[in-house]
This record gives structure tokens, C-alpha cells and sequence, in this order.
């Protein structure tokens, strides 16, 4: 049976070749940047649409149509799988659709790139840079000491595959990793593996916390002040999660108190981020715009992806990246 396959119109010029040649039984409608749905040129009512396959690749984002493109989406009769390019799901669209009955895959494109941002970016604090290049322009001959990452204590919390890329670049340094995850599954990738429950041990022993699991009713807000309470002095915070983990206020209190060191932060409440927001002046802050993700692989492993999991799709075989409903709020 032909499965029929949408996508954005950018998209499907971009991975058109690539799709043909796995000669799969398909075919294929596109979505303009006003929403439309096009088969073979001629527009189709979303109301009278079933598709089976929708792909939503990075381009119509791009473009500034996210939302048409979602609104169009939601008008669908019906929609079997989505593949999305997003890793996280928090955005309310997921959740509709999901309750519509769709299944949903997200993408591990961006760990590979967000896990060098997190190595780069702790690097970085740990070793004087600015002031080695300050000292190079003045023609000064000056010892700089450094941290070192050996025998560093990290916690990664969420160990979907980002969390897994980032414990794969930490442990070849000789660091000691903790993780939190859904169950106290053990890894080898990690030292010890722990749940929620275990989070104020982990917390307290640890130099550098990193942020990497879903935005969702139990994890929104709570880095909070007990969080910030609890962890250990001069503590480095990365997250390139959700801002929605973190109560901003009591994230500044504890880097005015001297808790944490700093905070390397990728993600925010509010994207873009305000002009008047404090973080983007706090002395003890590292601030960048969403933009971890930005590696310049990224793309093409999210084609890869969407060809791999259309294949396994048509051929009736167990997807990459599905995720539960549950797991979508």
C-alpha cells in the first residue's frame, strides 16, 4: 500500500533526490509557507487529508512559518507519525497533536552538537582564555593556572541522547559522572546512575550541573531555591534544556550569593531574550541564543534520520525516537 508522505515545501526540494533514491512506495504532498497542502500542484482541504507520514524538517521554522505550518497541520483529518526535527516536545502543538492520536518521533540530531557546546563552553571557564590572550597582546610572559576536568564531579540530568553525548566527551577526561534518569538503569557511560530521588546527594557533590531533560509537568520550575540551596559551593550550571527547568530568581540569588560560580545558560523563559532581562549583564553568566544546536552536522543528521525512519516506516519496522504520549505535556 502507497504511504503517503508530507513535508515542507523547502524540504522536499532539499531531500528530494535522496528520497527517490530509496525507491519506497510513497507519495509525497508539500506544504507551502502559507499552509496549503499541494499534491502534484493542486491544493488539498487539510479537512479531507490523511497522511501517514509528516515530516517537519528545520526549513519552515526558518522561514518564520512555524505556527502556519503547525495551525495547517492541526487541521489534518489525520496524521499517522510525525517525525519533527525539535528534540524537546514542550511546545503546546505536540501535546494536540499527540491527542489527536498521532505518534510522535523527535530527534537526536543535535546531541553530537549540543554535547561539544557543553564541553567547549566548561572549557572554557575552567581555563583563562581571555586572560592568555590579554597577556599576549601586552607581549607578557605570565604562568595562567588552570582548572583541570580530571577528577571534575559532573551531574547530567536527563539522559536521553543528549545526555549520553555529553557523558561520552566528559568521561575520556577522567571526571566522575553522576546521571539522573527515569530508572536507575546502569550505564557505562556514567560512575552512578540515580532518579529524582536521588538528586540532593548527586547535587551536593557536584562541580559542574548539567541541565539536559525535558520540560514537562514534574520538571518544569525545579531548579529552584532548594535546588540552588542544595548545590555544591562554586558549582558551574549549563543548561541547554528548557528555560522553563529553571526559577530564574533564585538561580540569580544564588549566583549573587556566591553558590554557584556560573551559569551557562543556552535556553530562556522567554525566547528572544528581553533587552532589559538581568541575565544578559550578570557578571556571572555565560549567555548564548539557542544556538548549541547550531553544529554544522546538524542537518545532515537529520536526514539521515527522517530517511532511515521513513524506510523503517514503510517497511513496518521499529521507528528511531518514538515517544511515549505520556512522555508529552
Amino acid at each position: 500500500m502507497t504511504v503517503r508522505v508530507a513535508m515542507y515545501e523547502k524540504s522536499l526540494a532539499h531531500i528530494g533526490p535522496r528520497l527517490d533514491a530509496l525507491a519506497l512506495d510513497i507519495s509525497l504532498i508539500s506544504i507551502d509557507r502559507d499552509g496549503r497542502f499541494l499534491d502534484d500542484g493542486q491544493s488539498v482541504s487539510a479537512n479531507d487529508l490523511d497522511i501517514d507520514y509528516l515530516w517537519l524538517s528545520s526549513h519552515f521554522k526558518a522561514d518564520g512559518v512555524q505556527e502556519t505550518v503547525f495551525d495547517a497541520v492541526l487541521a489534518c483529518k489525520s496524521i499517522g507519525l510525525l517525525q519533527t526535527f525539535n528534540a524537546g516536545l514542550d511546545h503546546p502543538f505536540y501535546k494536540k497533536i499527540s491527542d489527536k492520536g498521532t505518534r510522535i518521533c523527535n530527534s537526536s540530531a543535535q546531541a553530537v552538537a549540543i554535547s561539544e557546546y557543553v564541553m567547549a563552553q566548561v572549557l572554557s571557564v575552567f581555563h583563562p582564555i581571555e586572560r592568555q590572550r590579554a597577556l599576549q597582546a601586552k607581549t607578557q610572559w605570565q604562568t595562567t593556572p588552570f582548572r583541570e576536568l580530571s577528577r571534575s564531579n559532573w551531574l547530567v540530568i536527563g539522559f536521553g541522547p543528549i545526555g549520553q553525548e555529553i557523558c561520552k566527551r566528559v568521561k575520556p577526561f577522567g571526571a566522575d559522572i553522576s546521571v539522573i534518569r527515569r530508572t536507575p538503569a546502569a550505564t557505562d557511560l556514567a560512575d552512578r546512575v540515580g532518579t529524582m530521588d536521588d538528586l540532593d546527594a548527586y547535587l551536593a557533590k557536584a562541580d559542574i550541573v548539567v541541565l539536559a531533560c525535558p520540560l514537562n509537568a514534574t520538571t518544569r520550575g525545579f531548579a529552584d531555591a532548594g535546588f540552588f540551596g542544595g548545590v555544591k559551593q562554586d558549582a558551574i550550571l549549563v543548561n541547554i534544556a528548557r528555560g522553563g527547568l529553571i526559577e530564574d530568581r533564585a538561580m540569580l540569588a544564588a549566583l549573587d550569593d556566591g553558590k554557584l560560580a556560573t551559569a551557562i545558560l543556552d535556553v530562556f523563559h522567554t525566547e528572544p531574550l528581553p533587552a532589559d532581562d538581568p541575565l544578559w549583564a550578570h557578571p556571572k553568566v555565560r549567555l548564548t541564543c539557542h544556538t548549541s544546536f547550531s553544529g554544522e552536522g546538524v542537518q545532515d543528521r537529520w536526514d539521515l534520520l527522517f530517511l532511515d525512519n521513513i524506510a523503517r516506516f514503510v517497511n513496518g519496522e521499529t521507528l528511531l525516537y518514538e515517544v511515549r504520549p505520556g512522555d508529552i505535556s
